[in-house]
């Protein structure tokens, strides 16, 4: 097949910001690396393609941006993308892609909709286990970030095994955004006297588990014992209604800026991330490039993502993070250990080895032609 370029989704820049759309960000950017490479493969420059409700600047890559369209949403993905990227080979990043497009690549970070569909509601569960497959049997190639996810994505029938191609998210090294202490501060912290984790009521975080842990206090032979503090979008109301029981002292964050979080996760006695299930699990990733150790459970992505360099709780023993708690913080020498092996763990994921992987998938695609 004679390609005419190679075009990628950008629909995913017109919402909210969140963690997938993050590892889109990274993996165009690498792409930006490679652009003349890119053009030789497939024909022509390498474009963007996004809804006319995309900000213009809304990404700061070194490939060019699309906007001219008619529809916005799943409306201008589903209809209008296909005939925009007719010849084109087409990348999609965030979990969906055009049914009607016979040239695409698409990227499922996880299969949760199918393994913990209590986590999603009913609409939005059903719509992926109903479009996701159909994707999936269309694509040249399907996408993921884990071996964990591959055998996911096949086990459920979203794609066969022999089409996955494994992309491990990367970690940013460089340009991290200066810490903003003042965050500590306002929400009364002290350096490691506390332990950080996600706000999350979705099931298969299992925040349900610290909650209990931290039901009455957790190292309290040192001053004022230790807090659990919970940042992003969901606070005490979404976990109320959740079912979730919330013990005082627990501390909700809000939402945090860049730099409030390098700050939240540089200050943390560890981060902590109890999930059943998760097809990557960047954050305690990102936790341990800061010298943030990492408590984990032996669970999804995340044994293959954090390695030896994390310590692990199992899923259903608050006991367990009491204890991994109290150790980090009765002995120091324990914690620089960690903290010593999670920055060497995390300086080996990168996001240019990510860009690289990604790269020799679109070599062999752009090599046979489909």
């Amino acid at each position: 097949m004679t390609w005419r370029g190679l075009s990628i989704n950008g629909k995913f820049l017109a919402a909210r910001p969140t963690g997938v759309h993050r590892v889109a960000r990274e993996l165009i950017g690498q792409l930006g690396r490679h652009r003349e490479e890119l053009t030789e493969l497939f024909g022509a420059a390498p474009t963007i393609l996004a809804p006319r409700n995309v900000a213009p600047d809304a990404i700061a890559a070194r490939l060019p941006l699309v906007r001219d369209s008619v529809l916005t949403g799943q409306a201008w993905e589903q209809l209008e993308l296909p005939l925009r990227a007719r010849g084109k080979l087409l990348l999609s990043f965030c979990n969906l892609a055009p049914l009607l497009h016979g040239s695409s690549v698409p990227m499922f970070h996880d299969a949760q909709t199918f393994s913990t569909p209590q986590s999603y509601s009913r609409a939005f569960r059903n719509f992926y286990r109903l479009a996701q497959p159909l994707m999936g049997a269309r694509a040249l190639r399907v996408l993921t970030v884990s071996e964990f996810s591959r055998g996911e994505l096949a086990h459920y029938g979203v794609a066969q095994a022999g089409k996955i191609r494994v992309i491990h998210n990367g970690v940013t090294h460089g340009g991290v955004p200066s810490a903003d202490g003042t965050i500590l501060g306002a929400l009364g912290l002290r350096a490691q006297g506390y332990v950080l984790a996600l706000a999350s009521t979705q099931a298969h975080k299992n925040i349900r588990v610290l909650l209990e842990a931290f039901a009455r206090p957790v190292g309290a032979e040192q001053a004022g014992g230790l807090r659990l503090v919970l940042f992003g979008a969901e606070g005490a109301a979404d976990f109320a209604r959740a079912g979730l029981v919330v013990p005082e002292g627990v501390v909700f964050a809000g939402r945090v800026r860049d730099g409030e979080l390098t700050a939240l996760m540089a200050g943390a006695l560890c981060f902590a991330m109890p999930s059943t299930t998760e097809g990557f699990g960047l954050p305690p990733l990102e936790a341990m490039a800061q010298g943030c150790p990492a408590v984990v459970a032996p669970c999804g992505a995340l044994p293959e993502v954090c390695g030896a360099a994390a310590l692990y709780a199992a899923p259903d023993l608050p006991g367990q993070w009491r204890e991994a708690f109290g150790q980090l913080a009765q002995h120091p020498d324990l914690r620089a250990r960690l903290s010593a092996r999670g920055r060497k763990h995390a300086q080996a994921m990168t996001w240019e080895r990510a860009g690289d992987a990604l790269m020799d998938v679109l070599r062999e695609i752009g090599a046979k032609g489909r």
